[in-house]
């Protein structure tokens, strides 16, 4: 019998949350720049670089890849002959605690604070909890003496795009699932790897294609040896069938739409071919540990070489400049959809939350705490800053969420600019046409990037929303690609065909 103390897993899991957040996996970024050598020039390859830059920048500074930091979730293997114990008559959590006080520890660590995103219940008020917890625990007891977890921060913008279904055995799997990595659009921040789970019964299908996610990146060598099984076989067709489809890089065409494809498969029901689909993000956050009773898990940084010939900052390229300040629709009619843009000037953010309230204001007659005429609003909730930092890790949120109040917003306020991230639907769109207004997508997974664009930051209206509130930015050469244009013409419809 081996003991292991919960204070070992505990403090394991907060530095693991910690070291996900700011340093991706080294074969991730190798798999990243393979992407970026395949990639043409243009709007996907300019998005890549952005996502390579910013995982340097990142792991240098050591604060998160992405504003959202995701969801804590632990998956762990627990040898039958371990038991738990508590130092110095400390009282024995259960494990969920275990997990619970490690994602408070690492959510709010003073040098690194991590963006709160959890809600306390999924109805009413949908309060935020302020630390992140509770964590996500999946707990499986094994023959052995030691405790094995593969820790993860996985953001919402994967998660989200998550699809099953049961199938018939006659059914194609491959024709449902690449009429589904369309459907799942850009919000996912591809390219990525993405996870299927065949077979067993509905909930061991979503975890399976999960828990796929979390394995070395290889495809490359599978494409060189050749398949060896029904599984390889799959990966392979997928792998080059989705990548066909030229979606690409946040979904702005090209080549690198998944960087791998992972499949478990499981015995099922004669009558039943169930199918999960889960992709990881550009923010692809895992470690996996192990403790065997010597104490907590030690954690080396990667390579430093994992990053060489990657900038340590994203080199200015031409691109039309705007300034915010002095923004006016002749000026945004002129822009052509897939035309890089350097932002300068007074941005504005508000997420769900801010949309709700200045629509119920504007509904009630109530005057605005801003004024939004020929302004521009970023999607985004930050995480928050530290040492000389005007604002922590900011990236786009998805654009689609907000669509519902788009059309109100550009009649009644004069809005004139929109920035996120991934497609808007018919609603926006016909709403960005009717008012001469225009859609940009920044890079989603080149949040602390972005952030260094930011010069200044502060709130303006509803603070008790936490990043949530309404920001005023001052940002100087921020990169942003034109996805809908003054005339409703949308890159994502195009590249969709």
């Amino acid at each position: 019998m081996i003991v292991i103390f919960q204070e070992d897993v505990v403090d394991s899991i907060a530095d693991a949350l910690q070291y996900v957040s700011y340093y991706h996996p080294v074969d991730f970024v190798q798999a990243l720049k393979r992407a970026f050598a395949a990639e043409p020039a243009g709007a996907a390859r300019d998005a890549i670089e952005q996502l390579l830059v910013n995982s340097r920048m990142s792991a240098e500074a050591h604060r998160p890849i992405c504003q959202d930091t995701g969801v804590a979730q632990v998956f762990m293997t627990v040898g039958m002959d371990v038991r738990f114990a508590a130092r110095d008559g400390a009282a024995l959590l259960s494990v969920q605690q275990m997990v619970d006080a490690a994602v408070r520890r690492g959510y709010t660590h003073s040098a690194n604070p991590l963006r709160a995103t959890m809600v306390g219940s999924a109805l009413g008020e949908r309060r935020n909890t302020g630390d992140n917890t509770p964590g996500f625990l999946q707990l499986e007891l094994v023959p052995g003496n030691t405790i094995k977890m593969t820790v993860v921060a996985k953001g919402g913008g994967g998660d989200v795009k998550a699809k099953f279904a049961t199938l018939n055995p006659s059914d194609s799997l491959v024709d449902w699932i690449l009429a589904a990595i369309p459907q799942m659009g850009a919000g996912w921040c591809p390219p990525g790897v993405l996870g299927v789970g065949v077979g067993g019964t509905p909930e061991q299908a979503m975890l399976a294609a999960k828990r796929a996610l979390f394995s070395p990146i290889d495809i490359h060598a599978l494409r060189d040896k050749g398949p060896a099984n029904d599984t390889e076989r799959l990966r392979l067709a997928l792998f080059e069938r989705i990548n066909a489809l030229g979606i690409g890089a946040q979904g702005l065409g090209g080549l690198a739409t998944v960087l791998d494809v992972k499949v478990a498969a499981l015995p099922c029901h004669a009558a039943t071919l169930p199918v999960a689909l889960i992709p990881n993000c550009a923010a692809t956050r895992f470690v996996t540990v192990e403790l065997d009773g010597s104490g907590p898990a030690r954690l080396e940084p990667p390579p430093a070489d994992t990053w060489d010939g990657i900038p340590g900052a994203l080199t200015a390229k031409p691109g039309r400049v705007v300034d915010l300040d002095n923004l006016d629709a002749a000026q945004v009619a002129q822009w052509q959809v897939g035309e890089t843009l350097r932002l300068r000037g007074r941005l504005l953010t508000a997420r769900d939350a801010a949309h709700k309230r200045l629509v119920a204001m504007l509904d009630a007659g109530e005057p605005l705490p801003v004024p939004l005429r020929n302004r521009a609003i970023y999607y985004v909730g930050p995480v928050d800053a530290v040492g000389d930092e005007a604002v922590g890790p900011a990236g786009p949120t998805t654009a689609t969420r907000m669509d519902k109040f788009v059309p109100q917003l550009l009649e009644q306020t004069g809005l004139l600019l929109m920035i996120g991230k991934a497609e808007r639907g018919p609603v926006a769109i016909e709403a960005i046409r009717r008012h001469g207004a225009a859609y940009l997508i920044a890079v989603g997974g080149a949040a602390y990037l972005i952030s260094r664009a930011i010069r200044k930051a502060r709130v303006l209206a509803f603070a008790e929303l936490g990043m949530e509130a309404i920001y005023e930015f001052e940002v100087e050469d921020m990169p942003a690609t034109v996805a809908v244009d003054a005339t409703g013409r949308s890159i994502h419809r195009i590249v969709a065909g």
